[in-house]
């Protein structure tokens, strides 16, 4: 956007709007770039003009940056340090390329100076509005930040308590399988120890999502291949549900990732699809194909559908819909699984005729 668009200048007369061109610099920050950190002098104000970035301030309780709020084309930041002239008290940094117009506090002070007191007030009006904005939302964060620790204090003692018996099952598994050396046997003494093996993958992913960790162990997988053993897996919870499960791919879709995640983005939108769907005639649908410079799941069911008023919020962790029980991380999880492989995901949805998600994943570059 021009900078004479910004919300910030449009209450000035033109003279003003001219001099605070004269007096802006443009800079432009690539992604993970730090526009500003915490405790630097509070010099200039930054309105943004391109793109978007992530304000954040270090926890008093160890190293890491708390996430306070993000701010995207048309927002500012730095006004507070313009009035009390304190250190910054947070941290910006780009998300992805950004363009921001800096103007030094002593000019933003001559401007001001020589506006008339009504233009003053309704500047005043948009910082009170802001600082409210983000006191909320600051406020939530905290809350948003006690309730996953609660959740990965939870998940990490299911993981302690249900390991051992988990190795017993995997132990009597094997003993089965040596035990009885027929093809269906070793198929299912199999498929017991790869049940397990998931669970604890499950849990695990829950307690990495609550400790804000998506460290991925990347290989190049055959989505094909991913598919079919996605569907193996589930064909005894799907058979007991009597929803059909149709599963489709194109040959040759290469990705690099890491396999135990997208089972688990799967997993996830499985579940929610099965609650969805009229178990009389229930219908889920996994396809796969090529859409370049993405290979591109869809997962569809013909549902009940996703109510408008959590469409907005679906990929927000506890965002949850007339489910019996859940906590609402199931999408969340989803979302961050594929933001992780640099993918990304949307969706659609008709109440009473279903959804469908599409997850998108880099074609992986094969020498």
């Amino acid at each position: 956007m021009k900078l004479e668009e910004h919300q910030f200048i449009r209450y000035f007369g033109k003279d003003k709007v001219a001099k605070i061109s004269q007096f802006a610099i443009i800079k432009k920050f690539s992604p993970q770039d730090i526009l500003v950190d915490q405790g630097n002098n509070s010099d200039a104000l930054f309105l943004i003009l391109e793109g978007e970035a992530l304000v954040s301030k270090k926890s008093e309780e160890c190293d890491n940056y708390i996430i306070i709020t993000s701010i995207k084309s048309n927002d500012f930041f730095g006004e507070l340090g313009i009035i009390d002239r304190q250190p910054r008290s947070c941290r910006v940094v780009a998300l992805r390329e950004t363009t921001v117009a800096q103007i030094y506090y002593d000019h933003i002070i001559d401007i001001l100076a020589e506006t008339q007191g009504d233009v003053v007030l309704k500047i005043l009006s948009i910082l009170s509005q802001r600082l409210r904005s983000i006191t909320t939302e600051y406020v939530n964060q905290l809350a948003y930040k006690e309730k996953m620790t609660l959740i990965g204090e939870m998940v990490n003692t299911i993981i302690h308590d249900f390991r051992s018996p988990f190795t017993g099952i995997q132990l009597s598994s094997s003993m089965l399988k040596e035990l009885h050396p027929d093809q269906e046997s070793q198929e299912w003494c199999d498929l017991i120890s790869m049940q397990v093996q998931r669970m604890l993958n499950m849990a695990e992913e829950v307690l990495a999502f609550s400790q804000g960790n998506t460290k991925l162990y990347s290989r190049q997988v055959d989505i094909a291949k991913l598919l079919q053993n996605f569907q193996k897996l589930n064909q005894v919870y799907i058979d007991s549900t009597f929803v059909e499960l149709i599963v489709s791919f194109e040959e040759s879709l290469i990705i690099n990732a890491d396999e135990n995640k997208i089972n688990r983005a799967l997993q996830n939108l499985l579940a929610n699809a099965v609650e969805a769907v009229n178990k009389d005639k229930g219908q889920i649908e996994i396809k796969a194909k090529r859409k370049e410079p993405w290979v591109e799941i869809t997962f569809s069911d013909n549902g009940s559908g996703i109510p408008e008023e959590i469409k907005n919020s679906l990929f927000k962790p506890f965002v949850s819909y007339g489910k019996q029980g859940g906590i609402g991380l199931g999408t969340a999880i989803v979302k961050t699984i594929v933001d992780a492989h640099g993918g990304e995901i949307c969706f659609e949805s008709i109440i009473g005729k279903g959804t469908t998600f599409y997850l998108r994943f880099p074609v992986a570059k094969i020498d």
